[in-house]
């Protein structure tokens, strides 16, 4: 078994995720409930940031019901009949998690509307519709832009949770947990140093785990301790406060290319020869959360945060298209 694989580290029971302590107790809740009723579970809805947990929830609420899980992505579905055919293979109680729900297309989005409301499929046939009886499943749906959801297909979850960033002291137990998993020595000022560095995502933090491993068997005694996490993560590029090679060129671009003044997504996409969708979803979560840029209707701003972090003085001016 590959023990670098990302699953190997996923939680199988609620009991061991590390974090969302809110999002878990009311999960737990509607899980215990419908397992007395009988049902199956609720659809759910889970959005936040990439990397918090949303997989590794909908794989445990499985587990919890007692159920099997079908895992998809919204953008592999480009074609009807594979969301149908995924639809009708779904057993009573199954769980069907669909990454990504704000890329589906809007056609899919249609086969889904009586399947979530009704448990009904509606194929055409000859010119005619026949409505096809699904069994009672759960729909878990993940995305980082619950924005771009569709309103009817939103409306038709009955359970919706937003997962927010983590704690240096939760990710600090996940990477111990990690590291326990991948037979990795780690100290606690060691573990806390990774986490401090982790942008608040589980998923970033066992991936600086897995570097700092690679130098602590390298360069150390196999142990990771604060200095060989310091010294590893700032040779990959990685700050003290976890800002990386683009958070660093996007702050830089709007201080010094910009002047402070409001810039435009694709603008500034384009300043650091990157997409802006990228720029949406990876780094302007983590920078907003520690205050560095504000998203305005006028455009991207660095804050006054950001102008200390990087140097310069903002200029006033108009909008930068």
């Amino acid at each position: 078994m590959n023990m670098d694989n990302e699953n190997v580290l996923r939680p199988l029971k609620m009991v061991d995720f590390i974090g969302q302590e809110n999002v878990k107790s009311n999960l737990l809740i509607a899980v215990h409930a419908a397992r007395c009723r009988g049902e199956a579970l609720d659809h759910v809805l889970l959005y936040g940031p990439p990397g918090t947990g949303k997989t590794s929830i909908a794989q445990i609420l499985a587990a919890e019901m007692g159920s099997a899980i079908k895992i998809a992505s919204a953008p592999l579905l480009d074609d009807p009949r594979d969301l149908t055919g995924i639809l009708t293979r779904l057993r009573e109680k199954d769980f069907l998690f669909l990454d990504e729900i704000h890329r589906l297309a809007p056609p899919l989005c249609e086969i889904l509307f009586p399947a979530l409301e009704d448990y009904r499929l509606d194929l055409t046939i000859g010119g005619n519709v026949h409505a096809l009886k699904l069994k009672h499943f759960t729909f878990v749906g993940a995305t980082t832009r619950p924005g771009m959801i569709a309103p009817p297909l939103r409306a038709r979850f009955g359970i919706v949770h937003r997962l927010d960033f983590y704690s240096t002291d939760e990710l600090a137990r996940i990477v111990k947990r990690s590291a326990s998993l991948l037979g990795c020595s780690i100290d606690d000022v060691g573990a806390e140093e990774i986490a401090r560095r982790s942008r608040g995502t589980p998923r970033v933090a066992n991936r600086l785990l897995r570097r700092c491993r690679d130098f602590a068997e390298m360069r150390g005694k196999g142990t990771v301790n604060a200095a060989l996490a310091s010294d590893a993560l700032s040779a990959l590029g990685i700050d003290g406060l976890g800002l990386e090679s683009l958070d660093r060129d996007i702050l830089r671009s709007l201080v010094q290319t910009f002047g402070g003044r409001p810039v435009g997504l694709e603008t500034l996409a384009a300043s650091v020869n990157e997409d802006g969708a990228t720029l949406e979803e990876t780094s302007e979560p983590f920078l907003m959360k520690l205050g560095l840029i504000d998203r305005t209707a006028r455009g991207r701003m660095a804050t006054e945060a950001a102008h200390k972090l990087v140097g310069g003085e903002p200029r006033v001016g108009g909008m930068v298209n």
